[in-house]
């Protein structure tokens, strides 16, 4: 078969580059939208009059003098402190990754290497409770709280948040290890290696990307988690997410949806950055974890 046979008809590239052309626009549109409207007034992008004065900015430019403003952005950050928010994300996240990474490779390398049967139904109890509703098992929690006095601090919300996020990482590592010869852990060994050493040495090297991968999921867990943070930390060691929530519970003061929206795009755009960054080691580590080596 010749090549401009194989090629596809001039008609269907088009019509497939019109529809991911759309399709881009249509999924990117709500951030877009949001985006242009951070930078309005809350009578511009509320507009019940005219939609588009939350393309033009008409009340914009008589309150401020400009049809952009940083009002909303200098409001979320400055006068709420959603600056502290923001530190306590990165708090919870770095805290969250770095502890469910350690177990979470050690305990997936242990299962994936096991030649006992409980390995499997570790595996099994660990799946049933990671599919348990995050809030059912918080719910179980605050009584302890309570009574130790633990309720509404930080490492509170680390450690209810590794339980939670601990099942996925052990399924998700333990499948990379096995997809990884075990010739490789006995060869370093032969070679005058001990099981750690080969481990760290010679495993985590070849599965990187899946470490990566498994890493940047607990990430978004953790930065992108209301039910828990909600629930056990007070207003003044709030995160990101429960703090945007904050501003929507008193729509009555002047500004405070604005402070919303603008905080919405400062917590979302630092994600499409890091997908953006991270997208061929997620593409990699996800297709080694589901490819058999």
């Amino acid at each position: 078969m010749s090549i401009k046979a194989q090629e596809k008809p001039l008609g269907l590239k088009v019509f497939v580059l019109v529809f991911l052309t759309l399709w881009m626009f249509l999924a990117a549109f709500p951030f877009l939208w949001t985006l242009w409207g951070s930078f309005k007034v809350e009578g511009d992008f509320f507009s019940k009059a005219d939609w588009a004065n939350a393309i033009f900015g008409t009340l914009t430019q008589v309150e401020t003098g400009d049809r952009f403003t940083g009002q909303g952005y200098h409001g979320a950050w400055i006068q709420e402190e959603f600056w502290r928010a923001a530190l306590n994300t990165v708090l919870v996240c770095l805290f969250v990754v770095t502890i469910s990474l350690t177990f979470g490779t050690l305990g997936g390398y242990a299962l994936s290497r096991s030649t006992y049967r409980y390995a499997f139904w570790f595996l099994i109890i660990a799946l049933i409770f990671r599919a348990m509703p995050p809030i059912t098992l918080v719910s179980g929690y605050l009584p302890v709280f309570f009574q130790w006095n633990l309720w509404g601090h930080l490492p509170t919300a680390i450690i209810v948040l590794v339980a939670i996020n601990q099942p996925f990482t052990l399924w998700m590592l333990h499948s990379f290890f096995k997809n990884i010869p075990q010739d490789l852990d006995e060869s370093a060994m032969v070679d005058g290696c001990t099981r750690f050493q080969a481990f760290r040495h010679v495993i985590i090297p070849v599965m990187w990307p899946g470490v990566i991968t498994t890493g940047l999921f607990s990430f978004l867990l953790a930065y992108n988690d209301f039910a828990v943070t909600a629930m056990i930390l007070d207003q003044q060691n709030q995160t990101m997410v429960p703090k945007i929530a904050s501003f929507l519970g008193t729509t009555q003061t002047k500004g405070n949806v604005m402070f919303a929206v603008a905080a919405v795009v400062s917590v979302t755009a630092p994600l499409f950055v890091m997908i953006m960054f991270f997208q061929r080691q997620i593409v990699s580590g996800l297709t080694a974890g589901a490819v058999k080596g």
